[in-house]
């Protein structure tokens, strides 16, 4: 009797939590579910939920999917522990979640904090710690809570930086492969404004980040950048539309980089590649592409040297005196037209 009593709960708790009636949120789910239409089948995902509207909403969307679907979604939320309250915040999160049957797992950023670039360094340790779960569990792929205002903020952000234009474009891809996970961005079409109003609907609740208002972050100065276009009505389509356009041109020049990729370089075991002679007199954007591509595999480092530093190693291998350097983890040696890479803790083939 136990146990056909709890069968009919899961039943009835599907059929409420699939019984959507707000046609806002049905939208989004709809506009969510098309967004991730080439999982195909797969049955394992994970899913980084830090809090806040945008996250928390994510979570709503994914465990409706999961019913309907019948797939499995960790879900997991990392207390960086860098503001007084984060233990409690997490242990509200966690709560909330149980709701709709969520099983949250907390982790805990450990160890001496940064006192600089504090952001970045919280999100690597953020994917890092996720990514140590999901090899336990043989899952790669993870979700995450991003929206269209967050690319319109990198957008700007790498624009103030100078980026090239992979840099421009990197954000809007709804799948892509960071350090041998996937990151999947299935909300990058929908405002955080319907994501609030969702979060507030299902939970009554999401945490407000305290150092989204603090403007020693260049992230926090342009989203107040942004709130005063908002008000002078500039139209933001503009810049997606310009972010569509040049995601196109980026995705031509990476077809010519897997090319090049494919024909003038032999990977050879653990880790040592050969570059052809060709290699280097492909157009100057591809040559540094596929080098910078070979270096952060053959060197595993999470972030890639500056670009200045790639180009001058570039211009310093094609030269006619060029015979052996080390950068990003990686030693670089040059034999008659031939240059090889390998992990510089290596030895020589």
């Amino acid at each position: 009797m136990r146990k056909k009593s709890l069968s009919v709960k899961k039943i009835i708790h599907k059929k409420n939590l699939l019984k959507i009636s707000d046609k806002k949120i049905i939208d989004i789910y709809q506009r969510f579910k098309k967004n991730i239409v080439f999982l195909n089948g797969k049955s394992k995902f994970s899913a980084g939920i830090s809090g806040g509207p945008d996250s928390m909403a994510l979570a709503y969307f994914l465990k409706l999917y999961s019913l309907e679907n019948k797939i499995r979604i960790n879900y997991y939320h990392v207390d960086h522990g860098l503001r007084h309250g984060s233990k409690y915040e997490a242990l509200m999160v966690k709560k909330k979640l149980k709701l709709i049957k969520i099983n949250l797992k907390i982790l805990k950023w450990k160890g001496q904090k940064p006192k600089s670039n504090i952001q970045s360094k919280a999100r690597k340790s953020r994917y890092d710690l996720i990514k140590g779960k999901l090899n336990k569990n043989l899952i790669n792929i993870i979700f995450l809570g991003h929206t269209e205002d967050d690319l319109i903020e990198n957008f700007l952000i790498r624009l103030s930086r100078g980026s090239g234009l992979k840099g421009f474009v990197s954000f809007n891809s709804k799948l892509i492969k960071n350090n041998g996970v996937y990151l999947c961005r299935p909300l990058l079409n929908c405002s955080k404004s319907e994501l609030e109003y969702t979060s507030q609907k299902i939970y009554n609740f999401y945490i407000k980040d305290p150092s989204n208002n603090d403007f020693k972050y260049k992230r926090s100065r342009i989203r107040e950048i942004i709130q005063k276009l908002k008000e002078e009505k500039f139209n933001f389509e503009k810049i997606k539309l310009t972010i569509s356009n040049l995601t196109k041109s980026n995705d031509v020049i990476e077809f010519y980089v897997n090319n090049n990729l494919d024909e003038n370089t032999i990977f050879l075991k653990k880790k040592f590649v050969i570059l052809k002679h060709n290699f280097f007199l492909q157009p100057e954007e591809i040559v540094f592409r596929s080098f910078s591509k070979i270096l952060s595999v053959v060197g595993g480092k999470y972030y890639s040297s500056r670009g200045r530093k790639i180009l001058n190693m570039i211009q310093r291998i094609v030269s006619k005196n060029f015979s052996k350097a080390t950068l990003s983890g990686c030693t670089i040696e040059k034999i008659k037209k031939l240059t090889i890479i390998y992990p510089e803790s290596s030895k020589k083939l």
